[in-house]
C-alpha cells in the first residue's frame, strides 16, 4: 500500500479531522481512565468496565449522535449500570467533570500538519470531512488555526458510503481524482472505497476502539495507500 508515485495537481483531498489533523481520542482515553478509577468497582475488572462502556457508547451514539454531550451520557449510564449505589448529585457532577475536562484541552495539531496543509492547498482542493457534533467540530477547527486551507467543511452525522456519495454529488467531484484521507478504517477508509473514491490510511496509535475495523482492499481501478505520517502526503500530492 506504500507508494513512491506522485499524483498530478488538481486532486480533491477529503481530510478527516480528529486524530488525523489533531489529537482527540487520547483526551477521551484519559477521561475514561479517570472514570474507571473513580468507579473503583470491587467485582468488575477495568477491562470489563471498559467493555460495558463500549456497549453503552454504541447505544448512546445511535440515539444521540457523537460529541461531548453524548459521551457524558454514556459515562453516567455506565456508572448507573455498574455501581452498587445510586448516582447522587455529587457523583453525577464528578462523572460529568471527567468529560468536561476534554473541552478545556488546547487543540494539538499532529506532527507535520501545520506545514503540510499549505503545500497541499496550493496544488489541490481540500475539503474537511469529519463527523460529530457540528458546533463542537467547527469550534475545534476555528481554534486549530488551519481553517483557511479548506475549500469547504462538512460535519456528518455518520461516515458511510451514502454520505460519501452525497459529497461527490454536492461538489461535483470526479471519483477518479478524489481521495479520502484519515485514520479510521471504519469511517474514513472502507466506506470511501465502497463509494468509489481512493483512500489514504494514516494510522494513529490511539484510534478510538469503536473505529477499529479490518482494512478492505481497494476495488479494481481504485487506490488505497498507507502512510506513516501526515507529512508524507506532500511527497505524493
Amino acid at each position: 500500500m506504500q507508494t513512491t508515485e506522485c499524483f498530478p495537481d488538481g486532486q480533491t483531498l477529503l481530510l478527516d479531522a480528529d486524530d488525523t489533523l489533531w489529537e482527540n481520542n487520547v483526551y477521551f482515553e484519559r477521561a475514561i481512565a479517570s472514570f474507571i478509577s473513580y468507579l473503583d468497582h470491587s467485582t468488575f475488572t477495568h477491562e470489563e468496565i471498559r467493555a460495558t462502556l463500549n456497549v453503552v457508547e454504541r447505544e448512546t451514539i445511535s440515539l444521540h449522535g457523537y460529541g461531548l454531550r453524548s459521551f457524558r451520557r454514556s459515562l453516567v449510564t455506565c456508572f448507573e449500570r455498574l455501581s452498587t449505589g445510586p448516582v447522587t448529585p455529587e457523583k453525577h457532577d464528578r462523572i460529568v467533570s471527567f468529560a468536561n475536562a476534554i473541552s478545556e484541552q488546547e487543540i494539538e495539531l499532529l506532527p507535520h500538519v501545520a506545514d503540510t496543509l499549505p503545500k497541499l492547498a496550493s496544488r489541490h482542493r481540500l475539503i474537511l470531512v469529519t463527523k460529530g457534533h457540528p458546533v463542537e467540530q467547527m469550534d475545534k477547527l476555528t481554534r486549530s488555526g488551519i481553517e483557511s486551507w479548506f475549500h469547504a467543511t462538512e460535519v456528518l452525522a455518520e461516515k458511510h458510503p451514502t454520505a460519501y456519495g452525497n459529497l461527490l454529488d454536492k461538489y461535483a467531484l470526479d471519483p477518479g481524482s478524489t481521495w479520502m484521507i484519515g485514520n479510521s478504517p471504519k469511517s474514513d477508509i472502507n466506506p470511501a472505497l465502497e463509494a468509489g473514491v481512493h483512500a489514504v490510511f494514516i494510522p494513529h496509535d490511539h484510534t478510538w476502539v469503536l473505529e477499529h475495523e479490518t482494512l478492505n482492499p481497494a476495488p479494481a481501478g481504485q487506490r488505497l495507500l498507507e502512510l506513516e505520517n501526515f507529512g508524507r502526503l506532500a511527497n505524493i500530492f
